[in-house]
């Protein structure tokens, strides 16, 4: 997750990746270029999205919510985009599906790993840091059985759950819900 959503910079990472993106062809397999073109997509797709749910949430005034759930609520309902947000899902699962079958490929660690000096050389290690943690981390749920589609599956679940409440009707029903999942956690 941190690789993910921290408050870490990101912008050398990203720009590394764009740097070498045509280049991923000569060295890795078509999978693994077509599950890096989709990486790709689903990073701009969210950048957009969380771009757009920040912009919503500076502009709900929060005096007129009762509390951040509620003015969370009303910033996903704003930005709305529940196409967009389908694909986002859509992606994430088909990725996730092939980062496991990937994963379970006999050399690709290998071959990645063999790539350290030349990407440092390059001045490209933190994307290749960054390749070889989340390759590890996926490798490890999808070394213990079904773990990754495990994982895949309950996305799957409570994120069509979250749409179909939140962009539902019933807006209360999903407050309660988050209000719920936060004492739950704490």
């Amino acid at each position: 997750m941190d690789e993910l959503y921290s408050d870490k910079d990101y912008s050398l990472r990203d720009a590394q990746f764009a740097r070498i993106a045509g280049a991923l062809q000569t060295f890795f397999p078509s999978a693994v270029v077509a599950t890096a073109v989709s990486l790709a997509e689903l990073h701009a797709l969210t950048e957009e999205l969380d771009h757009q749910m920040a912009m919503a949430w500076l502009l709900e005034p929060e005096s007129s919510h009762a509390d951040d759930v509620s003015r969370y609520v009303q910033a996903w309902k704003s930005v709305g985009r529940v196409g967009d947000r389908n694909q986002q899902l859509d992606i994430v699962l088909a990725v996730g599906g092939e980062l496991d079958r990937l994963t379970r490929t006999p050399g690709l660690r290998l071959m990645l790993k063999m790539m350290r000096r030349p990407a440092a050389a390059s001045g490209l290690g933190s994307l290749q840091n960054f390749l070889e943690a989340g390759f590890d981390t996926f490798a490890n749920m999808s070394g213990n059985g079904a773990r990754a589609l495990e994982f895949l599956n309950l996305i799957k679940t409570r994120e069509s759950l979250w749409f179909d409440r939140l962009f539902g009707p019933d807006a209360v029903s999903c407050e309660k819900h988050l209000h719920s999942c936060l004492s739950n956690s704490q």
